[in-house]
């Protein structure tokens, strides 16, 4: 197992895991068909009415980092004594940490489900009348969403492409973390729905998504399940090495 260790980085693996295609390109691929359709064809109330805090997106949000967390929960568990003791271990926590995070706000902590009354404090600092925190300052919200997006672009576009063109210019210590190239088609509809907007609003002054942001971030999250999918798969094997 030591062998495996890389400049004392992270843990990497000889075999890699690949999820089956379905789920890395025709669930992105038919999501989008899908949004185009309702987006076209149903009128700008019922748009609303999906995109609100109950609606369809907010839910399926909630229950792609949900199952986020339960996966990287699932990964600590299956690591062996050496994955643990590795910095893939403090990644991992980090994983669980944000999806539990980013899960909790989407919902408000439960204010969604059970429809509690905000405190009249909390409710000053809400700019939603919400119990969350994304909405008190952009520092919680803009901020962490940037960074989420970058990840994606960086992640799922750029380090693929560098591996398929210039390899020498990705570091190898960090192999084990770098998600799969097969994310690509995730990223890039991810990062298409956000160039989709802007175009629209610069050229039609009319944009394509009622809430983009919401498209976009279900692209995000869904990249993420896939990316702990894959790294639990590799957990697994580099056990089995």
């Amino acid at each position: 197992m030591q062998n495996n260790i890389k400049n004392g980085i992270f843990l990497r693996m000889e075999k890699t895991y690949i999820i089956p295609k379905f789920w890395w390109l025709w669930v992105p691929v038919l999501f989008f068909a899908f949004q185009l359709i309702i987006e076209f064809t149903l009128n700008g109330q019922t748009l609303s009415a999906l995109h609100s805090e109950n609606g369809p997106h907010e839910s399926l949000q909630f229950i792609l980092l949900t199952l986020g967390f339960c996966l990287s929960v699932n990964i600590i568990f299956k690591m062996d004594a050496a994955q643990r003791k590795s910095p893939l271990m403090g990644w991992i926590i980090l994983a669980a940490l944000g999806c539990f995070y980013v899960a909790g706000e989407e919902i408000s902590w439960g204010q969604h489900i059970i429809d509690w009354a905000t405190p009249e404090f909390w409710n000053a600092l809400n700019d939603q009348g919400e119990t969350n925190l994304h909405n008190t300052t952009s520092w919680l919200d803009q901020k962490p969403r940037l960074i989420m997006e970058i990840g994606v672009i960086i992640g799922g576009l750029i380090i693929p492409f560098l591996k398929w063109k210039k390899p020498s210019l990705v570091p190898a210590r960090f192999e084990t973390i770098y998600p799969p190239a097969i994310l690509a088609v995730t990223a890039a509809f991810a990062t298409g729905v956000k160039i989709i907007e802007k175009t629209g609003e610069a050229l039609l002054d009319d944009p394509l998504f009622a809430r983009a942001s919401e498209v976009q971030e279900l692209y995000f999250f869904y990249f993420v399940l896939l990316y702990l999918l894959c790294l639990r798969g590799r957990v697994l094997l580099q056990k089995q090495s």
